[in-house]
C-alpha cells in the first residue's frame, strides 16, 4: 500500500446524494433554509476524514459549459430535470464548508468532473498513490486499475465500499474493466440520456460481451445473432458506436496534477465554525471542533468568498445567506439573577412573581425520568434578564414543606410560561403543587409555527434571539457514567443556568405569541394542544400495569418455539450455522441450496437475506419461511417480550411511557420509553403482547375505544364526494360500496376480491398510490391497477377534485390545513424536479387527512379527561395508540362510562358523516381490543 493516498470527490453526484438521504425528513434551519445536502454532505466528507486518513485531497465538479459530449449528441443528459431549488440554493454553502476545510476544489471548462477525475486518478497511480475515486457512480468501472479504485461511500448503516479490479470483474462479469464501457454503450443510460443500442438491458449486454468481448466485435459479426437481436444491432449501428463514445471518461483532459496542492491541511477553524452556526449544525461542531465554543466571534459577512470561474456555485449569494451575526451570550448580556438563600429571599422572589401578569418558571432535578428525579432547584423569571433561582433541600419532607409556599402562586390565574411544560407539571406534582391553567408553552407555540423544525430552548433562543444559552454539558459534563447530576454542582453555576432559561423562555415566548397568531393557529394552540397538555401528564403519571409473569413465561414459550423451529432449520439445511448471520443464511440458501441462479449482493459483496428478498423465495423451499418465522420470533421476544418488564417503575411498579406532542408534524402523537405505538399487532404471536397489560387489579377491567375508518370519514368530509358520504351515512360498508362503484355491479354481488382491491385503493389514496404499488399491493397487472385508479376517479370524482385542489392550494400558500388550522408546509410543491414535487404532492392531500384525524382525538381526549374527573374519577385514559384510547374501568362503571366515552369521542369534531366507535372490555388488553 503506497503511503500517499489521494481522494477525488465527484463534487456534485456527493451532493445530489446527500440531497435526497433526507428527501423524507428534510433538515431545516430556523430560517426556514433547507440544509439537507450541507449536512449530508458534511457527514459523508467527515467520515472519509476519519476512517482513511487521506494524505490528499480535491472536490472536482463540472462546470456549465457544453462539453463534447453535448456537441457530438445534442440530447445528452438533456432529459436530465431541472436541479431542486433547495439544492440549487445549498451550492454556495458546501463550496464554504469545502473551503473551510481547506479542500481544494477544481473544475475546467469543457470536461465533466469524471474526466478530470479519470485524468488525475491515472496520473497520480503513475506517482505512487493509491487513488480512490469517491463516487456512487458505476461508470467509474471502466478507470479501476492497480493503485486506482471507487471509493462508494455507506448509506443507510450499510459499510463504505471499497472496489479494485477483482470487485469490478465480479460485479460486472467481465474478463477486462474496459469491457465496462462496452456494456454501458450496449446498454446505455437513462441518466445521462445514452440511447445505447434499444431493447438491450443490462443482462442482455454483459451476456453479448462474455460472448464477444467488445461492443466493435459484435457489430463485425451481426450474422451470428437471431431474429430480433441481429436487426437491433444492424439498425442501430452508428447509434452504438456512439453510445460508447458518450460513455468513455476521458482521461487526457489538459490538466497537470500538482500534489502539493492538494495536500490536506489543518481546517480553517473560524470559517467553518461561523458557516456551522449559521446552518444550526451543533452536533457536527462538536464532532469537528470538540467542545469549544462554535460561536463565531468574527463574523466575516453573508457571501462566500471567491467564486470559482464558471462555477455552478457563481450566483448571487445574498439571495441565499441570511445576515451573520454574534450571539449574546450571559457573559455578554447584563443580567440580574438573584439566588435566593434566605426566607426572605424567597418571599422576594413569589412577590416580584405575584405583582406581574405573568411568569416564566422552570425546575432543576436530578435527572429526565419525572418519576424518579427529585427536585434542586425552582427558577423563576417575569422581566426580560432578571430572574430569581430557589435551592430545594434534597429530603424529600423537607422540599414539600418549602414547596407550600408557592402553591398559591401556582394555582392563580396568571399565564405560567415553561419550555416543555408537561414535565415540570410532574415534577410539581410530586410535590402535591398544581399548576393552574393558562399556561403558554414554548415548544408547543414553535411546534405549530413551524412544524416540521426541532423546537428545544437553545435552537430557538438563537433563531429568535439571538442568544447563545449556557450548555448544560458545562455544568454536568458529557452523557455517560461520568455526568454529574445537578445537585453536584455549585449552586451559583445552577443558579445563573437554571434562571437564563426561565428569562430566555420568558422572552421566546414574547416572540412566538405574535407568531402563533399570524400563522392562524392560535384556535389549535389554546383550544386543543394546551389542554391536552394536562391529560398527557395525568395519562403518564397514571400508567399501566404489565404482567411480568406473563411475559416470563411467553419469553420461555418463545425461546422454546425458537430453539424447534432452529432444530428444524438445521434439518432442512443439512448442518448447523447461525442463523442471524446474513452472511451464513446466504451461503446455506445461495451456495448450498441455490435457491436462485444469480441472487442479489449487498454492497461489501455479501448476499441479499434481507425480509423481502425472503419472501419472494418463500415459495422455493420450507427452509426460506422457517427462517422468516425464526426471524419474527427472535425480534419479538428481544424487542418487547423482554424488555417490557425492564421499563416497569420501581416506585408505582408499572410501565410509564412518555408522550410526544411536538414530534410528529402531521399531529399525531408518539410515544417513548417505552414506544406503545409500535407493538406488533399484524401476527398472531405479536398481538399476544397485548396480553401482558392488565388492569390495576381485579376490581377492573380495561376498555378500548376505537374510531372506525376516521381517515376515510374525514377524507369524504372534506372532499364532499357524494359517493362517499351517501355510503357512510346509509352504514353501508364503505369498501363494498366502493367495489361496488368502481367495477358497475350491484352491492350484493361484491366478491371478497373486489372489496380486497377496493379496501386497498380507499386507503391508498390517502397516501398517493400509483397503479405500480396497487399492482404490487393486491398482486394485479399495472394495467389493471391503473384501470381501478382511472375508474375510482371517475366515480368518486370529489376526491379527485379535493386531490387537485388541495395541491394548488399548497402551490399557492406554501401549506396545507387541517380542519381546526393546524398547517403542514409544504416546501417543495413547486419544485422542478418531478420526484420531489410528487412527495410532496403526497404530503399535502395526506396531512390535512392524518392531521384532522389528530386533532379530532385530541380532543375527545380533552372532553373525556373533563368528564371523567366531574362524573368517575375512579375510571383513568391510561393509553393513547393511534386511533385508539384505552381505559382502566372499576368493572362496576364500566356499562356506566361505555356510552359516554364512545358519545364524546364521536362529537370530538362534527363531520358530514356519521363517526363510528367501536369498543371492547376485557382482562386485558388483547381481550378489550
Amino acid at each position: 500500500m503506497a503511503e500517499k493516498k489521494l481522494f477525488l470527490l465527484d463534487g456534485m453526484a456527493l451532493v445530489y446524494r446527500a440531497f435526497f438521504a433526507f428527501n423524507q425528513n428534510p433538515r431545516i434551519t430556523s430560517s426556514g433554509l433547507n440544509a439537507s445536502a450541507m449536512f449530508g454532505f458534511t457527514n459523508t466528507l467527515l467520515d472519509v476524514l476519519n476512517k482513511q486518513k487521506p494524505t490528499h485531497m480535491a472536490v472536482v465538479f463540472d462546470t456549465d459549459k457544453p462539453t463534447d459530449r453535448h456537441i457530438e449528441y445534442e440530447k445528452y443528459k438533456a432529459h436530465r430535470e431541472a436541479m431542486p431549488e433547495d439544492l440549487k440554493l445549498s451550492l454556495p454553502w458546501i463550496r464554504r464548508i469545502i473551503e473551510g476545510f481547506n479542500i481544494p476544489v477544481i473544475m475546467h471548462d469543457g470536461y465533466e468532473a469524471d474526466d478530470i477525475i479519470g485524468t488525475f486518478a491515472l496520473q497520480a497511480a503513475e506517482l505512487d498513490f493509491d487513488v480512490y475515486m469517491m463516487t456512487p457512480d458505476k461508470d467509474f468501472g471502466q478507470l479501476v486499475r492497480e493503485h486506482v479504485y471507487i471509493y462508494k461511500p455507506g448509506r443507510m448503516g450499510n459499510p463504505d465500499e471499497v472496489l479494485g479490479v477483482p470487485q469490478i470483474l465480479q460485479k460486472w462479469e467481465i474478463e477486462r474493466v474496459d469491457q465496462v464501457i462496452d456494456i454501458l454503450g450496449l446498454w446505455g443510460d437513462a441518466v445521462d440520456n445514452i440511447p445505447g443500442v434499444p431493447g438491450v438491458g443490462e443482462k442482455t449486454a454483459k451476456k453479448l460481451i462474455q460472448e464477444y468481448g467488445t461492443m466493435e466485435n459484435i457489430l463485425a459479426n451481426t450474422d451470428k445473432l437471431k431474429g430480433a437481436m441481429k436487426e437491433k444491432f444492424e439498425n442501430n449501428r452508428e447509434q452504438a458506436i456512439m453510445s460508447k463514445r458518450l460513455a468513455t471518461i476521458n482521461t487526457a483532459v489538459p490538466v497537470d496534477l500538482h500534489p502539493e496542492e492538494l495536500i490536506l491541511t489543518t481546517p480553517n477553524e473560524e470559517a467553518l465554525k461561523q458557516v456551522f452556526n449559521e446552518l444550526e449544525f451543533r452536533t457536527m461542531m462538536k464532532r469537528v471542533f470538540g467542545d469549544s465554543n462554535g460561536a463565531s466571534q468574527n463574523a466575516a459577512g453573508n457571501t462566500p468568498s471567491g467564486p470559482v470561474q464558471g462555477s455552478l456555485f457563481d450566483m448571487p449569494a445574498e439571495t441565499v445567506l441570511p445576515k451573520v451575526e454574534n450571539f449574546n451570550t450571559i457573559e455578554t448580556t447584563k443580567h440580574n439573577y438573584i439566588l435566593c438563600s434566605t426566607p426572605e429571599l424567597i418571599q422576594s422572589a413569589i412577590s416580584a412573581m405575584q405583582a406581574a401578569d405573568e411568569f416564566c418558571f422552570d425546575t432543576e432535578t436530578t435527572g429526565l425520568i419525572a418519576f424518579e428525579a427529585d427536585i434542586v432547584g425552582l427558577a423563576l423569571s417575569c422581566k426580560p434578564q432578571e430572574g430569581y433561582y430557589i435551592p430545594f433541600p434534597r429530603e424529600f419532607e423537607a422540599a414539600k414543606n418549602l414547596f407550600a409556599q408557592f402553591k398559591d402562586l401556582f394555582s392563580s390565574s396568571k399565564l405560567k410560561v415553561a419550555q416543555n411544560i408537561k414535565y415540570d407539571l410532574a415534577i410539581l406534582n410530586r410535590y402535591n403543587v398544581d399548576v393552574a391553567e393558562p399556561w403558554f408553552d414554548t415548544m408547543l407555540a414553535h411546534y405549530l409555527v413551524e412544524p416540521d423544525m426541532r423546537h428545544n430552548m437553545d435552537l430557538l433562543a438563537e433563531s429568535y434571539l439571538h442568544y447563545k444559552p449556557v450548555s448544560i454539558e458545562t455544568l454536568i459534563g458529557k452523557k455517560g457514567a461520568s455526568q454529574l447530576s445537578m445537585a453536584m454542582v455549585d449552586v451559583e453555576k445552577v443558579k445563573e443556568y437554571a434562571v437564563e432559561d426561565a428569562d430566555i423562555t420568558l422572552q421566546l415566548k414574547q416572540k412566538l405569541e405574535p407568531e402563533v397568531s399570524n400563522r392562524n393557529v392560535e384556535k389549535i394552540f389554546t383550544r386543543v394542544e394546551m389542554p391536552l397538555v394536562r391529560v398527557l401528564a395525568a395519562m403518564e403519571r397514571e400508567g399501566i400495569k404489565i404482567d411480568t409473569a406473563f411475559l416470563v413465561d411467553y419469553s420461555r414459550e418463545l425461546a422454546l418455539q425458537s430453539r424447534d423451529i432452529q432444530t428444524h432449520i438445521f434439518t432442512l439445511a443439512g448442518e448447523e450455522f447461525n442463523i442471524s448471520s446474513p452472511q451464513q443464511v446466504g451461503k446455506i440458501l445461495f451456495e448450498k441450496l441455490k435457491l436462485m441462479d444469480k441472487p442479489k449482493t449487498t454492497k461489501t459483496g455479501q448476499y441479499q437475506t434481507d425480509e423481502e428478498t425472503l419472501l419472494s423465495l418463500s415459495g422455493e423451499h420450507e427452509i426460506v419461511q422457517r427462517i422468516l418465522d425464526f426471524r419474527q420470533l427472535q425480534k419479538l421476544k428481544s424487542t418487547y417480550v423482554d424488555a417490557l418488564p425492564q421499563l416497569v417503575n420501581s416506585k408505582t411498579g408499572r410501565v410509564h411511557t412518555s408522550f410526544n406532542q411536538a414530534v410528529a408534524a402531521t399531529g399525531r402523537l408518539s410515544s417513548q420509553n417505552p414506544n406503545l405505538q409500535n407493538i406488533p399487532i399484524r401476527t398472531e404471536l405479536g398481538k399476544e403482547v397485548r396480553r401482558a397489560f392488565i388492569p390495576r387489579d381485579e376490581n377492573h377491567v380495561l376498555l378500548s375505544a376505537d374510531y372506525s375508518q376516521i381517515e376515510l370519514r374525514v377524507i369524504a368530509h372534506v372532499s364532499k364526494d357524494e359517493g362517499m358520504i351517501e355510503a357512510f351515512r346509509n352504514g353501508i360498508d364503505i369498501h363494498t360500496a366502493t367495489a361496488s362503484r368502481v367495477w358497475g355491479v350491484p352491492l350484493n354481488e361484491v366478491d371478497k376480491d373486489m372489496r380486497r382491491k377496493a379496501k386497498t385503493v380507499n386507503f391508498g389514496i390517502i397516501y398517493g398510490i400509483s397503479s405500480f404499488g396497487l399492482s404490487q399491493r393486491v398482486g394485479i397487472s399495472r394495467k389493471e391497477a391503473k384501470e381501478i385508479i382511472d375508474n375510482y376517479f371517475i366515480k368518486f370524482p370529489g376526491i379527485k377534485q379535493y386531490m387537485d385542489d388541495t395541491i394548488a392550494f399548497a402551490r399557492e400558500h406554501g401549506y396545507v390545513e387541517t380542519i381546526l388550522g393546524r398547517r403542514r408546509y409544504i416546501r417543495d410543491i413547486n419544485s422542478r424536479n418531478a420526484t420531489v414535487r410528487g412527495f410532496a404532492e403526497r404530503n399535502a392531500i395526506n396531512a390535512p387527512i392524518q392531521g384532522s384525524a389528530a386533532d379530532m382525538i385530541k380532543i375527545a381526549m380533552i372532553n373525556i379527561q373533563q368528564w371523567l374527573k366531574s362524573n368517575h374519577p375512579n375510571t383513568k385514559m391510561i393509553l393513547q395508540v393511534h386511533d385508539e384510547l384505552l381505559f382502566d374501568v372499576p368493572k362496576s362503571e364500566a356499562e356506566l362510562v361505555i356510552p359516554h366515552i364512545k358519545s364524546l369521542m364521536s362529537t370530538a369534531m362534527p363531520l358530514d358523516v356519521p363517526v363510528e366507535v367501536e369498543h371492547g372490555i376485557g382482562e386485558n388488553w388483547l381481550v378489550a381490543h
